[in-house]
């Protein structure tokens, strides 16, 4: 069985809630789209905004306090929000590639090893039974050291040790200096049968919410060797489909999950900084057109907010007084611009509680954008 790019896009869109916002709440809300990128504290909120039907950021704050929400260093080794029942299972799944990376020659550097780091892990989460900062979990290990550690050692060490960000201030939940407290789920098991089954769970939920997909996408989900992959998808290969791609390549997916028709209508979006939907394909032209990509997705890596038109990245947008600047990148339609008006008006209103000009700190990216059409949409 074949499938369409155009169809590989709404099945996306729909997996990810995307084609019309559910009434879910946080922590379901979360599970369901599998994982949220959290590097900016608003983009959580944003993301469910988008996805959810009348979100109310109060339940996800919750969500964090009561951690069925969980925020942590998971897929490609940057911080994720996920359903609490899930962190264990790919923190699990990632643990041989946390290990290569955060106990290498920086961490040995500082005069450890990764032994070393064997022993602390557990004497660290006892520590972080409650929250800790920085300075607390620094002042720690120095203790247990005799001495200042050196640059790399909590550096490693803090990534490595299955640690959760407590929620730490307003106004959403977390804010730049972090702080830390164990899972309550106790550690996730280190051994390599325990890090493969999980991984083919991981497989599992991330075609949940983003199949169907290939090896090489699966493995840039995730950050894990492609090797690695196609093992997992070996295992589970009585368990799932296989599609052609459109462009003859194979990919995999779970039975029954949805596949809407290309012709499915996608509602105008105005997605988070670093939405899942961006990053979570090694080929991502299936929500970001190619001609784009180095616009929105910088050289430091930073992902700016975009507009997301028919299912597909069309421009960018930041708050200013009065609304929601919009730089598209090709002509749009007027009903279109009427849509995304729609949106602009509600998040306005989203944010007016929070942060009204979220994301300022990244407004330096607007003076080296491309010649695009840029309109104010208004927020009243």
């Amino acid at each position: 069985m074949g499938i369409t790019a155009a169809e590989l896009n709404r099945s996306t869109l729909a997996r990810q809630l995307l084609l019309r916002r559910e009434p879910l709440d946080a922590a379901e809300g979360t599970r369901r789209v599998v994982a949220l990128q959290a590097q900016q504290p608003a983009s959580p909120y944003l993301a469910l905004w988008n996805r959810l039907a009348d979100f109310d950021p109060a339940g996800l704050d919750t969500a964090f306090t009561d951690h069925a929400v969980v925020k942590a260093t998971l897929m490609r080794l940057t911080l994720h929000a996920v359903h609490a029942e899930d962190h264990a299972v790919f923190r699990e799944a990632m643990h041989p590639v946390v290990r290569a990376s955060r106990l290498g020659s920086r961490f040995t550097d500082s005069g450890l090893t990764a032994e070393d780091a064997e022993k602390l892990v557990p004497q660290l989460l006892e520590f972080a039974e409650r929250p800790r900062t920085t300075a607390e979990c620094e002042a720690w290990l120095g203790e247990r050291l005799g001495a200042p550690p050196g640059p790399g050692a909590w550096w490693g060490l803090r990534q490595y040790t299955p640690l959760l960000h407590s929620p730490t201030a307003p106004p959403w939940s977390f804010g730049h200096r972090p702080s830390y407290i164990a899972p309550r789920t106790g550690p996730p098991r280190t051994d390599a049968e325990a890090s493969a089954a999980s991984l083919r769970t991981l497989v599992v939920r991330y075609l949940s919410g983003f199949g169907p997909a290939s090896v090489a996408d699966v493995a840039q989900f995730a950050m894990v060797r492609r090797t690695a992959v196609r093992a997992a998808l070996a295992d589970l290969a009585g368990e799932l489909e296989r599609l052609k791609g459109p462009e003859g390549e194979e990919l995999f997916d779970l039975p029954g999950a949805p596949r809407p028709d290309a012709t499915t209508p996608a509602p105008p979006r105005l997605m988070a900084m670093w939405d899942s939907v961006l990053l979570a394909y090694a080929d991502r032209g299936r929500v970001l057109p190619p001609a784009y990509r180095r616009v929105v997705i910088r050289a430091n890596g930073d992902v700016l907010p975009t507009l997301l038109v028919d299912g597909y990245v069309a421009g960018v947008w930041r708050p200013v007084d009065g609304g929601i600047e919009a730089a598209a990148f090709h002509p749009l339609p007027e009903e279109v611009w009427e849509g995304l008006a729609v949106e602009a008006r509600s998040l306005v209103g989203f944010l007016a509680g929070r942060e009204p000009e979220v994301y300022r700190r990244y407004g330096h990216w607007w003076n080296r954008l491309p010649d695009a059409a840029v309109r104010l949409l208004p927020g009243g």
